[in-house]
Parts: C-alpha cells; structure tokens; sequence
C-alpha cells in the first residue's frame, strides 16, 4: 500500500477546531437520517404512500449520489471549506422545504434538493481529514466519526419517535419537525465553518485539470435515474425497457465522457489504474447495495410485524452502530500501522452475509434480543469493511486527486445502497399481497380466526371483507393494522414477514459477491 508524502503537523488546536465542525457537520446529516428512518413510517402514512416511499428516499439518494463526485472534484480545485459551505447551505434549503411538504410526490422533490446538499456532507469530511493528517494519524480521528453516528442512532430515534406520536408541537405537525430540527444544527455548522477557524488551502501543484466536468454530471444523472426508476417500479413492460435502454445508453455516455476528459472528469480514469482502487470500490457498492439497501426494510419489520414504536424500532438500531464504531476501532489502526488490510475485509463480509442469511429467519414471534444480536454482528462488519476500504481507497489515490477518491467511496458506497433501497422496497410489496391472501387462506379455518368472523364487527370490516375475497388489504396506510382484531391481523403480519424474509435472502446472496470480489484483493497495490 502506498502512503501519502509526509506534511507538517498541523497543532493540536487546529485538529481540535477542523474536527469539531467537521463532526458537527456529518452529525447534521447522520442525524437527519436517523430521524428520517424513524419517522418515515408515519409521513407516509399521512401522506397517503407508504408503498411510494422509496421515491423519497431514492429521490435523496440519486442526488446525493451524482453530487458526490462532484463535489470532490470541485473541492480539488477550489478548496475545501467553500464547497463545504455550499453543502450544507443547500441542506438546510431542502430541510425546509421537505417540512412544507403536502404529498408523498413534493417531499419526494424536496428529499432530491436535501441529497444535493448532503453528497458534500461526509465525502468533503473524509477529504478534509486527509489533508490534514496523515495516514498513521488519520485513522484515530475517523474513529471520532464514528462516535458521530453513536450519537446520531441514540438521539435520532428518540426525536424521530417524539416527532411521530406527537400531533402537534407550536402548531405545527410533529413529522415536519424531523426537518426542521436540522435547521439549529445546521446553522451552527455554518457560522463554525465560516467564522470560526480557516480550513487549509488545498494545493494541487498543478496536477488538477481546472475544467469542469458537467458532460459527466449529465450523463451520469441521464445513466442513473431510469435504472433507478425502473428498479423502483420494476415491471415488464415497453416503458420500462426504454428506460433501461436511456440508462445504459447514459451509462456508457458517461463511460465515454470520463475517458475523454481525462484529469478533468468526476472520477479521473487514472483512479482506476490502481487494482487496489478498482476493486476495493467494486466491492464497496455491492456492500452498500445489501447493507443500506437490505436493513431499508428492518425498521418495517420492527414497526409494522413486531409492533414497536418509532423511537422503540430506532432505538434497535443501536447495537448495530456500536458495532460499527468497535469494528473501526478495531481494524483503522492496524491497517495503517501494518498496511495489511484483506483479513478485516474478509472477516467483516463473513459476518455480514451471515447476518443478511440470518435475518431472514425473522418471523413475527422472533425475539427482540435476537434481533438486537444479530444487528449488532452485522454493524461489527459493517465496521470493518468500510473502515479498511477507506483506508485503501485514500492510500491508493494518486497526487492532486484526494478530493476525488474521497468522493469515490462515498459515491460507489451509494450506488449500491441508492440501488438496493429501490429494488428492495419494491420486492417486499410486489411479493407481500400474495403473501397475505395465502396467509390468510392457510388460517382461514382455524378456530382463532373462525371465532374472530363470528364477532359482526370483525366479519364487516372492510380489511377483513377484502381478505374473504382474497384480495390483500392496500399498503399505502399501514395503521389499519392497529386497529384490527389481533387474530385478522396474524396472517396478514405473517405474510408480510415472510416478504420481509425473501429480500433478506437476497440480501444474503448479494454480501456473498461481494465476499467473492473480495478474494481477488491483493494485500499490497
């Protein structure tokens, strides 16, 4: 592995000062997503579209995926701080416009403008560091990161659930207040950021191409939106072929125009001479394919089969993030005192994939200290792959380009989730209505269920009349659930958690790619 020149060492104060803003800027949006995650449910509910929902997060996704890169190639040239500014300021205008949001489609747009701001967010954090440190000192603050989302999962399902089971608060809706808590944050970040202390100028030493690579933005965006929007209402029809066909024709536009840019593209070709580079950031958008993508349907399974509360199903989380926080504690270091990194990446793909098996095992009587158990395992791995594939990502970065390997792992990291948060979503509600009427069928004529359809306000609600007539209840609003006889309810919670456990499988499949990929790593680049 090839480590970065030596550079002065910057005091202690200035570590100090860079750390705590860029801390409190990865925290605005670390906790806006846990709050987001928590809350979602009810939005939805609300907002009449539960089973849209993955527009408002794929919206964000998409957005946030295609500025990434961009935002690390305009930090190569301009600097850092300035596009740090600009990313949380268009945050803090997609915050407030998502609490004004009327309907599923508008917050879905709002959610878009967050993503333009967020895709600066934590690529820009990561860049900044590296310019600041070097690698043998880098890794002990990466791991303050992680100390962010540690207080990200504990705070944001706390004020998610508050936000949720809270009608009202000062006359306004509880649910929009998960983003407009953003705006104290993110305000503070600002004037931090432009007040407080100076970042360093990042030097370039002529090495950067100072155009800008806007072909490659639209490209990129005209490649990722059709895919997208066909992995998120996936059907066989002519619409959705000619959108696959506009995806791939924008795909290898994009290919082209980086070619053709050259030192000046989003992702400089020359990043991907490095075997190290190539495949560490193939196998970082498998893992964010099945971990972002997959545990997308875990707060469903919490909220809706096992009955918990917002903040209760956020709350689950947690073990999760400390296993994150103990497995980059555990690895960072080493792997940047000994620059072996394979074994970490292995170990933490094994858990992984075994996790994603054993989540499917998830039934509606499962015990929430399994459940806790297993998502602690799966956060130790998380820990460990995405700790090592940033330390070799940002190793393998040649001169003049940390901005734009930076921005790398972020982007690839949410390809794979944006991608697996789309495709997942729509799984678990093509397959859960045929779930349900089997389900129900199959306890039909059991002596619970038999009983509940004797009681005549059982027999002539409207959930259970549709059930009869085999026809599964509409997902858009889940809450029917709560008020509906606990034996009607049964089956249909068993073939929602039997949706649940195929994609989990799937899921599976998908980290086992990924553990395969990473057999051809080399230990050295």
């Amino acid at each position: 592995m090839t480590l970065a020149p030596p550079r002065a060492a910057p005091s202690r104060g200035t570590v100090v000062a860079v750390m705590a803003a860029l801390m409190l800027g990865l925290l605005l949006g670390a906790l806006d997503q846990m709050i987001v995650a928590t809350v979602m449910r009810t939005v939805a509910d609300q907002l009449h579209g539960l089973t849209i929902q993955a527009w408002a997060t794929t919206a964000y996704l998409i957005t946030g995926v295609v500025s990434t890169p961009l935002y690390g190639k305009l930090s190569d040239i301009y600097g850092r701080k300035p596009l740090y500014l600009v990313s949380i300021s268009v945050f803090l205008a997609g915050s407030l416009l998502c609490a004004a949001a009327q309907t599923m489609y508008q917050l879905a747009a709002f959610r878009a403008i967050q993503g333009l701001g967020a895709g600066g967010l934590m690529a820009l954090a990561f860049a900044i560091l590296a310019d600041l440190l070097p690698p043998e000192r880098r890794s002990k603050y990466q791991a303050w990161f992680g100390s962010v989302f540690g207080i990200a999962s504990v705070a944001g399902p706390v004020l998610g659930g508050l936000f949720a089971q809270v009608d009202s608060l000062m006359g306004i809706d509880g649910w929009r207040w998960a983003f407009l808590v953003n705006l104290p944050v993110g305000t503070i970040a600002l004037v931090l950021l432009a007040f407080g202390y100076r970042l360093p100028r990042t030097t370039t030493d002529g090495r950067v191409d100072p155009r800008i690579d806007y072909w490659g933005t639209i490209t990129l965006l005209i490649g990722l939106v059709p895919l997208l929007i066909v992995a998120d209402h996936p059907q066989l029809s002519l619409q959705a072929l000619a959108l696959v066909l506009v995806g791939v024709a924008g795909l290898i536009a994009f290919i082209l125009v980086e070619r053709r840019m050259g030192d000046a593209a989003l992702l400089p070709p020359r990043m991907f001479a490095s075997p190290l580079f190539s495949i560490s950031n193939a196998v970082n958008v498998v893992v964010g394919m099945g971990v972002f993508g997959g545990l997308s349907v875990l707060p469903l399974y919490l909220q809706i089969v096992k009955g918990l509360s917002p903040a209760a199903a956020g709350l689950m989380l947690l073990p999760q993030t400390l296993g994150i926080i103990a497995g980059g504690r555990l690895c960072g270091p080493v792997v940047t005192r000994t620059g072996r990194y394979k074994g970490f990446l292995l170990l933490g793909l094994i858990l992984m994939t075994g996790c994603g098996f054993t989540f499917a095992t998830l039934a509606p009587n499962s015990s929430l200290w399994f459940t806790g158990a297993i998502t602690a395992v799966m956060g130790l791995g998380i820990g460990l792959c995405f700790q090592v594939m940033l330390i070799a990502i940002q190793a393998s970065a040649p001169a003049g380009a940390m901005g734009a390997a930076s921005a790398s792992y972020m982007f690839f990291r949410q390809i794979g989730g944006t991608a697996g948060a789309a495709v997942y979503l729509s799984l678990l509600f093509a397959d859960a209505s045929g779930r349900i009427v089997n389900a129900f069928r199959a306890a039909e004529h059991t002596p619970a269920v038999q009983a509940a359809l004797r009681d005549p306000a059982v027999s002539a609600d409207p959930v259970t009349r549709n059930l009869l007539a085999g026809t599964a209840p509409a997902l858009d609003d889940s809450s029917f659930l709560t008020h509906l006889d606990p034996r009607i309810a049964a089956p249909i919670l068993d073939g929602l958690s039997g949706a649940m456990s195929g994609v989990f499988v799937v899921v599976g499949c998908v980290l086992a790619v990924g553990l395969v990929l990473a057999l051809s790593l080399k230990e050295r680049a």
